[in-house]
């Protein structure tokens, strides 16, 4: 999810896309956020680990 979202921030500023690049911003804010409950132990979504 961080590397679509990463991947979306830059075609959306290459291409002047700003529908991208603010999906891409979310995307990459809810990976963030997925990962680090699931460094610190935390399940999400019933699991250990969110992929």
């Amino acid at each position: 999810m961080i590397i679509l979202g990463l991947i979306l921030l830059i075609v959306g500023f290459l291409i002047g896309f700003h529908i991208l690049w603010t999906i891409g911003i979310i995307l990459v804010v809810i990976g963030l956020i997925l990962w680090l409950l699931g460094a610190v132990g935390h399940a999400v979504g019933g699991r250990r680990h969110y992929w």
